[in-house]
This record gives structure tokens, sequence and C-alpha cells, in this order.
């Protein structure tokens, strides 16, 4: 077929592309204009968008370095990757099980209690966390005092406040992942696992050279995503629980801009912190690609 047919034929769905086209580049490309403010001493309303303030060149890099970042950026790191382990590993384990789970009712009863936090906000849960962790009248401060053990104050303690983190981010997003194992796992040819059986292959065995080689390429899919993502350790989560108690290991480098660029206004500050941020993020999710393309032969070209 001739290329101008081709084009006369397809151009209805060009078309419909287009409003979504000029979103995206609108709200995804045209803020990356916003990058000089990293370099400049921004003040809103001085010329035209903008343009019209003073470059200081690396100065608001240098004055970061003021706040002591390091703990910042130790946070991030720490409570991301907490939350890429268990994130990987907790479901893996979880879509195994369910899989044996051979009622179909039960089986679709317990993918939906699991998934059903997902569809909720983090201001919900975090409202829902803080009333089941309160010391004075939460659920798990009355079990504790039930068997004689005085409740901590898990928001307020700087020790306890990070595994909060991560336990409520599997709370929500563990239902998610668990699906999206469980879909990989039944598209695993059944003939491999008669096969093994007619072979004589135990359970463990099917799972250890079937299931699991089977899921490889979804496993290694989702940790490169988790470890593209290990500076966005979770702004809207972190925001909604946390307080000026536990910034020493709760404080990440989202509600660290938030609170330079809002509570401050030093836009100018958090500009250079956000773009020190997107550039370690495009290293290291370059890094996780080279290593899935290199060790599980993956690419998504």
């Amino acid at each position: 077929m001739h290329k101008t047919s081709i084009l006369k034929k397809e151009l209805p769905l060009h078309i419909m592309l287009l409003p979504a086209i000029i979103l995206v580049l609108i709200f995804s490309y045209g803020p990356i204009v916003g990058i000089i403010m990293a370099f400049q001493d921004y003040i809103p309303g001085s010329g035209w968008y903008i343009f019209g303030s003073k470059f200081i060149g690396l100065e608001n890099f240098k004055y970061v370095l003021t706040y002591n970042p390091g703990q910042v950026l130790w946070n991030t790191v720490y409570i991301a990757g907490l939350k890429a382990v268990t994130g990987l590993f907790f479901p893996i384990t979880f879509a195994l099980m369910l899989n044996e789970v051979r009622k179909a009712p039960l089986k679709r009863g317990i993918q939906t209690l699991i998934y059903l936090p997902n569809f909720l906000s983090w201001v919900i849960l975090s409202g829902m966390l803080i009333d089941i962790l309160s010391p004075q009248n939460g659920i798990v401060s009355k079990l504790l005092s039930y068997i004689g053990v005085e409740c901590p104050f898990f928001l307020a303690d700087n020790h306890w406040f990070p595994w909060i983190l991560v336990g409520s981010n599997l709370w929500k997003e563990a239902g998610f992942a668990t699906i999206v194992y469980l879909a990989a796992i039944t598209g695993i040819d059944l003939s491999l696992y008669e096969a093994a059986t007619v072979d004589g292959a135990g359970h463990i065995r099917r799972l250890r050279h079937i299931t699991l080689p089977g899921m490889t390429p979804v496993i290694v899919l989702m940790g490169v995503l988790s470890l593209g993502n290990i500076l966005n350790a979770g702004f809207e989560q972190v925001f909604n629980l946390y307080s000026p108690v536990v910034y020493q290991s709760g404080d990440i480098l989202d509600t660290f801009v938030y609170r330079i660029g809002i509570h401050d206004a030093q836009y100018g500050v958090s500009a250079a912190v956000g773009l020190f941020k997107s550039v370690v993020s495009f290293g290291f999710i370059s890094i996780a690609y080279y290593l899935a393309y290199k060790f599980a032969d993956y690419r998504l070209f």
C-alpha cells in the first residue's frame, strides 16, 4: 500500500493522539525550562516568566550544603532501598503462596482484600495509621498494654518511623505487585509443569526450575523500576505522617525541597536540589537498565 494512502487511513488515529501529545508537551516537557531556576537568584515576578532573575552560577548548590543534606540523602536512599527490597520479596512470596490456593472464591477474596488499599490515598491511609498507632487510644497500644508492654509513640520515634513508612508502603502497594506476579505465573506454559511431574520433579523443584524462571522477566522489570526510583521515597506518605520530631530519620529529598521552596520561598535552592535528584535518578535507572540487559537479557527496545 502506498505511504500516502496509509497516512490518510491512519490520520484519524493521529488526530486522536494530538490532545495527549499537547498535554505531554505542556505538563512534562514545558516545565523543564524551569531548570534554569537552579542557577538563578529567582524572584517571582521579576521579568518575563523566569528569565528576569539574576544568574548566580552554582551558588544555590553551595548554599544547599549549609543545610547538611547528607542526612536527608541518607534517609531517602535508606527508606527507598528498604521499600524496594520488601516490595520485591514480599509480593513475590505472597504471589507464590496465593497461586497454591485452589478454591477460586477464596483466592479472589484474598486478592481483593490485599489490593483494596491500593485504591486509597495516603491522606486516608495516614489518618488510619495515626489512629491505629496512637499511644493513647490506638489498637496497637491496647494490644500491647493487654500483654503488659508499654506502647512507644511510633510516629514520633526516630527508630521506629522509617519502619512504619516501609510497613505501611507494603500494606498499600504489595497488593498491586502481587497481582502483577500472579499474572506472570498464569502466563507460564502448563505443559512444563506436566512434563516435570512426569519426570518426578517435586513441588519445590517445579517452583525453582519452572515458576521462578518464568517470573524472571517481570521480576527484572519491577526491580529496574524500583532502582530507578531509589530517590523517590514517597513524598505523599512521608508528608502526611512525619513531624519535626522525626526529621532526623524521616526527612527525605522531596519533603526537604517542599520546605525550602514553599515554606522558606527559596525557589532557586529547591530547584537545585530537585535537579540534583533528577540527575542522580537518571544515573541509577541507566545502571539498572544496563544490569538488566547484562544479566537477564532484558531490554525495552
